[in-house]
C-alpha cells in the first residue's frame, strides 16, 4: 500500500481502480473517476475472447513472465480470465453506485461505448490537458 500512497500523494496521477485493498484510498484522494461501461456482449466479451485467443495462440508473454494457459482450461479453471469477466461483469456497477452515494462531491464521467470514450477523449478531456 505504500506504493498506493506515494501515487496519490502526487499533484496528477491515472491509475486503474481493479484492487479491493488500494480503492479506499484512490476514491478518498480522487477528484475524477472515468467509467469504462461498454456492453458486455456486444464489446467486453467478444474482446476477452478475441485477446485471450492472441495471447495464447502467439505465446505471448504477459506480466511476470506469464502466458494464458491452454483454452481447455477454460472449462476446467474457475479463475480463467474469460469466466472472470463473465462472473464479475455486474462488479463495478455496485462498486460505482456505492462511490457516488460515498462521495456525491466526486465527478464519475460513465462512458457506455467506444463512441462514448472517442468523443469524450477528443472532447472534454482534451480541453483540460491544453
Amino acid at each position: 500500500m505504500d506504493d498506493v500512497r506515494e501515487l496519490v500523494s502526487a499533484d496528477t496521477w491515472t491509475t486503474e481502480w481493479q484492487y479491493s485493498s488500494a480503492r479506499p484510498l484512490l476514491a478518498e484522494h480522487a477528484d475524477l473517476v472515468v467509467w469504462l461501461d461498454p456492453p458486455f456482449l456486444a464489446v467486453t466479451l467478444p474482446r476477452v475472447v478475441r485477446r485471450t485467443l492472441r495471447r495464447r495462440l502467439r505465446r505471448e508473454v504477459l506480466w511476470n513472465g506469464n502466458i494464458e494457459p491452454p483454452l481447455h482450461t477454460f472449462f476446467t479453471n474457475r479463475e480463467h480470465i474469460v469466466r472472470w469477466a463473465i462472473s464479475t461483469r455486474n462488479k463495478h456497477r455496485m462498486l460505482v453506485g456505492q462511490l457516488a452515494l460515498d462521495r456525491p462531491d466526486l465527478r464519475i464521467v460513465r462512458l457506455r461505448s467506444p463512441r462514448e470514450v472517442e468523443a469524450w477523449l477528443s472532447g472534454p478531456l482534451a480541453e483540460t490537458t491544453r
